[in-house]
Parts: structure tokens; C-alpha cells; sequence
């Protein structure tokens, strides 16, 4: 039996892909769903993603019996629309467009009015009586095709276009007349040629089979590869092609095209929310060509239209139990259903969408706590403009993300990311974004466009993306040539300041206040939800009393890692902590630490305090020493140490390392000398004694670094439990503490069973043990990781979500062997892995007690440890 390539939809009938998205994609899968609902779509059918990968793995041939079955499709949709594909009398037009079976607006290609030659176009122009729709349609088509498929400069066609305007003396495309349309249309022919170096496909099945192709060869452009990688979506699932009978928005006025939402996509409040364009096609909305209307009008001017709009999006809402995003088209006063999906949202919107449902009867707790994607969080911690501050207001577009930003001006996407690069903030200034500009928006930390709705590319990218956004500022003259911004009388330049609120729409001049987020009402619900489901215990990374306050307000259950260097970074510490290491014996080393011991010990007076009784691990020094050394400018140092510097250098050299990250650092430091670790036990074990003192019972948990080999633990453990004793002796208070280890050695991870018998406790310190098991400097990979990723060598940058295979299995390697020595052993984890959704639901399922992250990460982690569990009743 022959593999079935195509399934239909149309006529309510379908052939019982509705559902099947990793087959059909997701817009094949809803397709066919309204079919089943009794919606109006028109007919059509859907190449399977099976064909994709087969056309990648055949030299980028058609697997055998695709033809055949493209051709018995065509004729039930010809069927089904009562017209014929290549008919000169009645003739069918189709669109193309991609489905993958996630969402990825606007990253692949799609071709609309396919089916047009000199000859249908007649036909077209007889059936409707409309000279100017068969004339437009048939410029936009050899426009969208020979751009998407023969690879001919849309520019080119504009500038045509533009040209005939300035001609005729009209503003607008729909000022053009039939006659106008069809010189164009020559004229775009003539381009074809010319940029091509052949005519323009004249047969209707060659115009088919071309545009079949271009989507799936969309699937790895630039723009999708760089998607998928942001949001972590696999190469190997390919897309969908759709191919689907047209329904046409531009005959007139009686006919229309619009976007719109179930709900607020950017507020999540519950109403309908979208806008539309009358006599227009459906690129015109989200190209921003044209500044559509708001949806609410349409129940004014189409009233029985308006309501069989709002009687399917209830319909579909409540099918789906989700917010969507939805596309239609009236033609003559007759609705069509072109697309339902899951629409993007802010994290705002999200978080309210899901409580709102929950509280609705739509979902139940554990959907609500699965429907907000724990990476979105972020978006919910960025800053907003300082309510005190004095703005400048210079222009107003619309609202098309929320957030604020501040940055210097580029005006292209490559110079975004070129100066992003180089850590400057930048606010990308376009008259419109395309796709193409994806790299700079995700580079800029703020978008302005002169053009377009709340649904065009910028505004729906910069919502997905949680950039703040102002698009449709009609007010911005934008000079690309010579890199210039006016808005009302008020001139930029390339690098000039502004600021943008993207939750009212406002551009302002200069650089203003912005403060940080506060965390209240449904996003307090969600997490309420998360906390009672989750079994991870959520700490945080915090070396300061700022930080560890920041991070309880988010949610902190405790510290998992204090990193006690950056606390010797300070400018009043750095030299007594570069004599200690200078110093030529232990005598000098232990002078330089009596004066760190006080400065340490109140650092963990404030952090303890700060945690009131939460649990805080605090690992001992851990870098090289040669870190705290200058390199330059070694003159202040010398006087100071009252040595020449010739001798200074001498002994900073003598410091350097070949591989510092594999040499004289962590518990190696502690063993050599041990004194600067009784030091800082000392500071932690005295500032428990005086939190005691003041009422407050704190079991600090001292962490050990870089452990690889059982006595390692044991001469440090020695140390530190001599120190505790003395301390309780001099202050007379007793107190409990922890002594555990960093398993970040992958021998450690193997020997874990003997380890475990000195530890009461173990930590993953993962960017280490991905460092030590892929064997790639940490420091330098990043000259080669995104190579590996693009070429596919690597699924991810293993720094950032934890490798499963690798990494990951001498993790689970680790707590087996440590929990057979001591079955109830605390295990955490404190890498950067520690705040990656992927990870944590990894680290769930082996087993950890909890994982640490920084604290803008901690209600990511929450969320995601929520979902984790959710995902291990499933």
C-alpha cells in the first residue's frame, strides 16, 4: 500500500487528520478541526511533513506517488469550490503556505493568487466584473511568487509600484485603476526577465509544483533556522504545506481581510481584539502596507458579518480551551475561516489568560499552571519607566508590546546585533521589520516602526520575543540612507538616545528612569498554583543581602550558592586580598586575612539576615588566585607591598597558569593553604554566633569546591569542623552546620558513594562538569558552540540547557552512588542549568532535592519545577 502523502480538507469532510499535528502541522490540524466544527474554510488539502523530510533526504526530490496524489486532490477541491485550477473561464486560484507543527509566524514562505496567467486572469476578470481585482491580483501574485520562488528583489516590484502612484498622483495602491494595474503587470514581467533570466511560468501546475518547493526549501532559510534555534524547536520535524482554494478580501468594497484574537494579546484581558482591512488581501494587515482598522468597527459596518465572526471565535475558544489567533477573509459579504491557532501572547497575558480560564470552568489548575511557558517569565521582570521621572514625549505609535526600553538608535538589523555585541543597548528604528530582521530584533531591546497594526510582523515578533514595542509611530520619518529619525521637528541620528514605553506607545526623547517589576495578583495566583504542585525546592545564586533580598521576594526558598570571591572584588578589600596572595609565607598570608576576617564576617551577618532561618550554602573561594591580580598598573601594588616591580611581576607571573580552570583552584587552594579557608569558615561560622545571639537560628551549609578524591573532603572537612568548634568554645554558643561538597569532577560523580561518606550534602556545580566532560573551555567555546549549532553538530549550547546524554548521565551517576551511601542525601544543583526549564525537568526526574539560579530566574524555576511534576503524573 502506497504511503499517503495528502489529506483533504473541505465540505465538512476531512480525511481524518484533525488533531494530527506532527503530521499535518498545526495549521492543517486546525484546518481540518473548523472543516469538522462546520465552519466555513475553503477547500484544500495538506502536504504532510513526512514529504519535507523526504524531499531534504531525496536530493530534494518528490517521493514517489506525490504527483498522483497532487492531482486527485485537485479535483476534489475543484469539486468543493465549484471551479477549476487552469480554467480560462472559471478559473481556481489556490494559496501555498507553510504549517510546521508549532507556530512560527512569518518565517517561512507563502505564495497567494497561484493560478494566474494572460489567460485565467480574463477569466478571473469575467467572473467577478471587476477589470481591477483580476488586474491586482495578478500583480500581487507575480510579486509574492517571483520573489518567494525565483528569488527576484521585492524592492524591484515596489519600486515599480511606487513609480505608478507618483505617476497617477494617488497615494494609495487602491487609487489605481484596471489600465494602471495591467501596465504593471508588463512591467513586472519584464523584471522577471531581466533578474531571472527567464519568463515567468506561464502553466498553472509548473507555477504549483515551484511554490510546493519553495516552502519546504523555506523550512532552512536564515530566518527559520534562526527561530527554531531561539525557541528550541527541532530541524528534523519539517513542515506542512498547505495548499487551500483563495477566498478574496481585495474585490471590492463588500469584501475584506482581517487578524484577531479571542482575547488581548498583549493584556490578556477578555476581549475580542484584532483588526481588518476592506478590499485588501491579507498580507496588506500584516505587512503594515496599510493601517488597518480596529475589529470592534466591522459591527458597525458589517454587522451580521461581525457577529458570525463572534460566534465562531467563541466556538473555537471554547474547542480549544485556549486564546487564539485567527484569520478571515469576507469576500462579497460572505465570511471565510482561513486559520485558527494558539495565538502568541506577552507573559502578562498569558498568566492572566490562564487564571481567567481556570476561574471560567474552561481548564483545571494543572492546564493552567502548563499553559504559561516558564521562559516567558522573564518578560514579566522587565523594567518600566519611573512614574516620577519627566518625559519628553516626541510621538505616539501603538502599544505593541509592553516593557520599557532604553538604547541608542540603529536603523538595520545588522547593526543591532553589531552593536549589541559590543554591550551597547540599542532601539531598532525600521519603517516596517520583515522577517529578515529577526537577528536585530532579538538584539535591540526595543523596536520602533513607522508602520503597522498591533497584529503587523514587528508587533507580533516583539511580543513573542518580550521586546518592548512601538510600532505604527506615523509621526517617524525614518531616513535609512543617511540614518536619520524625525519625528515632529525632533531629529536623530545613528547612537542618539530615546526611550520607548511600549505599554502606552510613547517614544521619548533621551534616557529616562526605569525601575523594576513587581510581582502581584494573577502572576501571585499562578505561583500560589505552582508552588502546591511542585516537589523541587527552588533557592537562588546571591552573594549579597541585594541580591538575597531580590530573590526571597521571587520566591527563594534559600541560597544554594553564595560564591564568597565576588565578595573580595570589593575596591576597599582587593589589595588586602592581593597582599594575602603575594604574601611569601603563611605568617604573611594569615596577617592579610585577620584583616578580610571581619570585612567576610559581616557580609554573612547581613546575608543570614536576610534569609531569616532559610537555609544558605556558601562555597569557600573557588578561582585562581592569578584572578584577583592586575595585569597592569602594577605600581600602586608594589609601593603598597613595599616591593620594586620588577619584583611584583616576577611573582605574578609566577602565578599565571597554563589551563588556570583545570589548575590551583577550589578545595587545591584549601589543601595549600588551608588557612584562607579556617578564615572564611571562621567568618560564617562567627556570624552564626551572632545571629543566635540575636535570636535567629541559622544552620549555614558550607560548601567545599572541586572535590575529586575522598581526602580532598576529609583535610577540608578537618579544618572546618576545628574552626566550628573553637568558634562555639570562644562565643559559648552551640549550632549546627553542614559540610558538603561541589560534585563538578567527573571522577567525583563516579566515586560519589565514598565521597558521600564525608558530605552531608552535595551540589552539582554543572557549568564545570559540562566544561570537564565535553573537555571545551567554558571561556573560549564560544568562538566554535554557534557553529556547532547551526551546522547541527549541537541540539543546544550545552552551557545553557544541560546535555542529557552526557553531562546528564554522570549526574544521575552521581546521586545513585551518593544515595546508596547515604539514601537520605540532600542534593541540589547550582550551575546556570539550574534556571533552564529543560534542565530542571531533567533534574526532577533523577531526583534532585532542589535547584539554585540566579534571582530573575527563581519564578522561571518555580514555574518550570511545577511542570516537571505535572509532566511526571502524565
Amino acid at each position: 500500500m502506497s504511503t499517503k502523502w495528502i489529506y483533504f480538507f473541505g465540505n465538512g469532510q476531512t480525511d481524518g487528520q484533525a488533531g494530527n499535528r506532527n503530521l499535518v502541522g498545526g495549521k492543517g490540524a486546525n484546518l481540518a478541526e473548523m472543516v469538522e466544527l462546520n465552519i466555513p474554510v475553503p477547500a484544500g488539502f495538506t502536504i504532510t511533513t513526512e514529504v519535507c523530510n523526504e524531499f531534504y533526504n531525496n536530493n530534494q526530490q518528490w517521493p514517489a506517488g506525490l504527483r498522483e496524489q497532487l492531482q486527485e486532490n485537485l479535483v476534489k477541491v475543484e469539486e468543493a469550490m465549484g471551479a477549476k485550477f487552469g480554467d480560462t473561464n472559471n478559473p481556481l486560484l489556490l494559496s501555498v503556505r507553510s504549517g510546521a507543527r508549532v507556530s512560527m509566524p512569518g518565517m517561512m514562505d507563502t505564495v497567494l493568487n497561484l493560478g494566474l496567467n494572460d489567460r485565467t486572469v480574463q477569466g478571473l476578470i469575467a467572473k467577478s466584473n471587476n477589470p481591477r481585482f483580476g488586474w491586482d491580483s495578478y500583480r500581487r501574485f507575480i510579486q509574492m511568487y517571483a520573489d518567494v520562488v525565483m528569488g527576484v528583489e521585492h524592492q524591484l516590484f515596489e519600486a515599480v509600484l511606487t513609480g505608478m502612484r507618483e505617476k497617477r498622483g494617488v497615494e494609495s495602491d487602491s487609487d489605481l485603476t484596471a489600465e494602471d494595474l495591467q501596465q504593471v503587470v508588463e512591467q513586472y514581467k519584464a523584471i522577471v526577465v531581466d533578474s531571472a533570466g527567464k519568463m515567468f511560468p506561464d502553466d498553472p501546475m509548473e507555477q504549483l509544483e515551484g511554490a510546493i518547493n519553495a516552502v519546504f526549501l523555506s523550512w532552512n532559510n536564515p530566518r527559520a533556522i534562526r527561530y527554531r534555534q531561539m525557541n528550541d524547536i527541532p530541524g528534523d520535524w519539517g513542515t506542512a504545506v498547505n495548499v487551500q482554494a483563495m477566498v478574496f478580501g481585495n474585490m471590492g468594497p463588500n469584501s475584506g481581510t482581517g487578524v484577531a484574537f479571542t482575547r488581548n494579546p498583549s493584556t490578556g484581558e477578555n476581549e475580542f481584539y484584532g483588526e481588518y482591512l476592506m478590499d485588501a488581501q491579507g498580507e496588506d494587515v500584516v505587512a503594515g502596507i496599510r493601517t488597518p482598522q480596529p475589529i470592534s468597527t466591522l459591527a458597525e459596518t458589517k454587522p451580521h458579518i461581525y457577529q458570525q465572526l463572534v460566534d465562531i471565535y467563541k466556538l473555537l475558544e471554547s474547542h480549544y480551551k485556549d486564546m487564539q489567533d485567527i484569520e478571515f477573509t469576507i469576500q462579497e459579504d460572505k465570511l471565510y475561516m482561513l486559520q485558527t491557532r494558539s495565538g502568541k501572547r506577552t507573559a502578562a497575558a498569558a498568566v492572566k489568560i490562564a487564571v481567567d480560564m481556570y476561574k471560567e470552568g474552561l481548564i483545571d489548575k494543572k492546564t493552567a499552571v502548563m499553559r504559561v511557558d516558564p521562559k516567558q517569565l522573564d518578560q514579566l521582570l522587565h523594567k518600566t519607566i519611573d512614574p516620577q521621572a519627566k518625559l519628553d514625549v516626541i510621538g505616539r505609535g501603538l502599544p505593541a508590546s509592553p516593557g520599557a526600553a532604553v538604547g541608542r538608535l540603529v536603523f538595520f538589523a545588522e547593526d543591532a546585533e553589531e552593536w549589541a555585541s559590543r554591550e551597547e543597548p540599542v532601539i531598532l528604528v525600521r519603517s516596517e521589520t520583515s522577517p529578515e530582521d529577526i537577528g536585530g530584533m532579538d538584539a535591540a531591546v526595543g523596536i520602533l516602526t513607522s508602520r503597522g497594526g498591533m497584529t503587523s510582523h514587528a508587533a507580533v515578533v516583539a511580543r513573542g520575543m518580550g521586546k518592548c514595542c512601538v510600532a505604527g509611530c506615523t509621526d517617524a520619518h525614518i531616513n535609512e540612507e543617511k540614518k536619520i529619525l524625525t519625528i515632529n521637528g525632533h531629529q536623530f541620528q545613528e547612537g542618539d538616545w530615546i526611550t520607548l514605553n511600549g505599554t502606552t506607545g510613547e517614544v521619548i526623547a533621551g534616557q529616562v528612569d526605569l525601575i523594576e517589576p513587581e510581582l502581584t495578583g494573577d502572576f501571585g495566583t499562578l505561583m500560589g498554583w505552582a508552588d502546591e504542585i511542585r516537589r523541587l525546592e527552588i533557592r537562588t545564586n546571591a552573594d549579597t543581602p541585594h541580591d538575597s533580598q531580590v530573590a526571597r521576594d521571587f520566591g527563594a526558598e534559600g541560597i544554594g550558592l553564595c560564591r564568597t570571591e565576588h565578595m573580595f572584588f570589593d575596591a576597599e578589600r582587593i589589595n588586602i586580598v592581593r597582599k594575602m596572595i603575594l604574601a611569601p609565607d603563611q605568617a604573611g598570608r594569615e596577617a592579610a586575612l585577620a584583616q578580610l576576617l571581619p570585612m567576610q564576617r559581616s557580609d554573612f551577618i547581613e546575608i543570614f539576615r536576610t534569609m531569616k532561618g532559610l537555609p544558605v550554602t556558601v562555597r569557600l573561594l573557588d578561582p585562581p588566585l592569578h584572578e584577583f591580580l592586575p595585569h597592569h598598573d602594577l605600581q600602586e601594588l608594589a609601593q603598597s607591598m613595599s616591593i620594586s616591580v620588577e619584583r611584583l611581576e616576577t611573582i605574578v607571573d609566577d602565578l599565571r597558569e597554563l589551563n588556570p580552570m583545570l589548575g590551583h583552584r577550589g578545595v587545591r587552594l584549601g589543601v595549600t593553604y588551608p588557612e584562607i579557608y579556617a578564615m572564611q569558615a571562621r567568618a560564617i561560622f562567627e556570624a552564626t554566633a551572632e545571629l543566635a545571639k540575636e535570636g535567629q537560628t541559622v544552620i549555614p551549609e558550607i560548601m567545599i569546591p572541586l572535590v575529586g578524591v575522598l581526602p580532598e573532603l576529609e583535610l577540608m572537612k578537618k579544618v572546618c569542623v576545628n574552626v566550628a568548634q573553637q568558634v562555639q568554645e570562644e562565643t559559648g554558643i552551640r549550632f549546627e552546620y553542614k559540610i558538603g561538597t561541589m560534585i563538578e569532577v567527573p571522577r567525583a560523580c563516579i566515586v560519589a558513594d565514598r565521597i558521600a561518606q564525608e558530605a552531608d550534602f552535595f551540589s552539582f556545580g554543572t557549568n564545570d562538569l559540562t566544561q570537564m566532560t565535553f573537555g571545551y573551555s567554558r571561556d573560549d567555546a564560544g568562538n566554535f558552540l554557534p557553529i556547532y549549532i547551526e551546522q547541527g553538530v549541537l541540539e543546544k549550547d550545552p552551557f545553557q540547557t544541560l546535555d542529557q546524554l552526557g553531562v546528564g548521565e554522570f549526574v544521575k551517576i552521581g546521586v545513585e552512588r551518593g544515595r546508596s551511601t547515604k539514601p537520605q542525601l540532600k542534593i541540589g544543583i547550582c550551575g546556570e542549568h539550574g534556571g533552564d526549564p529543560d534542565s530542571i525537568d531533567f533534574f526532577h526526574r533523577v531526583g534532585l532535592d532542589y535547584v539554585s539560579c540566579s534571582p530573575f530566574r527563581v519564578p522561571v524555576a518555580r514555574l518550570a519545577a511545577a511542570q516537571a511534576q505535572i509532566r511526571s503524573e502524565q
